[in-house]
């Protein structure tokens, strides 16, 4: 097996045809990993930038404060998902969903569907990353390496003569195909780990990541070698093979995904958006009662403290009618986050019959960049919020005299807690 390995090394080396598209998988590795790690490091300098300004922007904002109502309104929070370490291979939902957020103690369900849309275009056409080339390119170009290995020679008359000289048909076009797939394989690896060390991935996600790779594309081999097969010119088996490849890689996809959205349609965030604001609004004009008795179902503990004086203005039902708002679209913000989990876990199941979508998401989750880590730093600033309520109201509706030196335990966040 080694002789025969070795001898169709040395005609690969002549083949140019074949060296050209391995060449072309190297130089668009390349691309991929560092575009990815380009894109990672500015969104790591994005976040660093913007925890010294906020802090900054912060502190200035509460100097000078003389009240727990003033002081909550004019502090901005940042919150943020920062990459993880593998994000370079699979930006996957970051380029679509807002992952920063600086959010107030004011109303939330609006400020998280104020969607931060820098990255809209990549929403719609997708970003060239590791995981595209890995899942869509790859095959197309491992297609393009085996397609013709029998039938060039069939077309040359001599098929029958080399099968006969190598002594198996197996002897022959295994070693060949064999040498075309692994050097593929490390030539889009290569820059992967190159990639990997430089981002400090672990090895156990490198090695996952590169086994996603290798199984892929033993699954196209295998897809090629039964199409090859048929007693058919080159032509047609690779136009048979690009028309497999785009049925797998863009109908199948595109089906799934406009099947899935209609049977799970999913309100529209400024449908959200819309109704806490007219929510918020309506309140100013509406009895105190009106705010104050939803927000002690909620809140019982302050059921002492909810009085509001007939004239004037009063922190408390401010923020008050300010839950209140978050409390009147809970309902549809939570059938909104349901939805895109069903959503996420039915194209989960239709991606088993699309190669492509099945490696595309293996890397998503695997970077930490998937639909369900999204919804998950959604909930994040949900609970950080609910931490500066926490904070704020047995200040705020007891009304504690005000201490400027409180404002010190103000809750941080953390994007580590879940």
């Amino acid at each position: 097996m080694l002789g025969h390995l070795t001898r169709e090394t040395r005609f690969l080396i002549k083949d140019r045809g074949a060296l050209f598209w391995l060449l072309l998988a190297f130089v668009l590795s390349i691309v991929a990993v560092t575009f990815g790690i380009a894109e990672v490091s500015e969104q790591r300098e994005t976040i660093a930038t913007l925890i010294k300004e906020d802090a900054a922007d912060r502190a200035n904002a509460l100097e000078g404060q003389e009240d727990w109502g003033s002081a909550a309104y004019y502090a901005f929070h940042l919150t943020y998902a920062p990459p993880s370490d593998f994000a370079f291979a699979a930006m996957g939902q970051r380029d679509s969903s807002p992952w920063k957020h600086r959010v107030r103690m004011l109303a939330l369900e609006g400020q998280i569907h104020e969607a931060d849309t820098r990255n809209a275009d990549f929403g719609l056409v997708g970003r060239f990353d590791f995981a595209f080339l890995a899942a869509s390119v790859a095959p197309l170009l491992l297609i393009l390496l085996l397609y013709d290995l029998r039938a060039s020679e069939r077309t040359m008359r001599r098929h029958d003569l080399l099968v006969a000289t190598a002594g198996s048909s197996r002897s022959l076009w295994l070693p060949r195909a064999l040498v075309r797939v692994t050097a593929l394989v490390l030539l889009l690896l290569i820059p992967l780990w190159v990639g990997a060390m430089i981002e400090g991935t672990a090895a156990s996600l490198a090695l996952q990541a590169s086994g996603i790779v290798v199984a892929s594309l033993l699954v196209w081999w295998l897809i090629v070698e039964l199409i090859g097969r048929l007693d058919a010119s080159p032509s047609i088996l690779l136009t048979s093979l690009i028309g497999l490849w785009l049925a797998l890689a863009i109908v199948v996809p595109a089906v799934s995904k406009a099947a899935i959205e209609a049977a799970n349609p999913v309100p529209d965030g400024g449908e959200i958006l819309l109704l806490q604001r007219e929510t918020v609004n309506d309140a100013w004009d509406l009895p105190a009662e009106a705010t104050m008795e939803p927000f002690v179902e909620r809140h019982p503990e302050y059921a002492d403290h909810s009085e509001i004086g007939e004239e004037g203005f009063e922190w408390k039902w401010y923020y008050a009618f300010q839950q209140v708002g978050d409390q009147v679209v809970e309902p549809l913000a939570t059938q909104y986050r349901e939805a895109r989990l069903a959503r996420d876990a039915q194209a989960g199941l239709a991606s088993w019959l699309s190669p492509t979508s099945l490696v595309e998401r293996a890397f998503e989750k695997l970077a930490g960049t998937d639909a369900r880590s999204m919804i998950a730093y959604e909930n994040q600033v949900r609970a950080y919020h609910g931490e500066l309520r926490a904070f704020y109201y047995p200040l705020m509706f007891p009304e504690e005299p005000f201490d400027a030196d409180a404002l010190s335990d103000l809750p941080a966040y953390d994007p580590q807690e879940s």
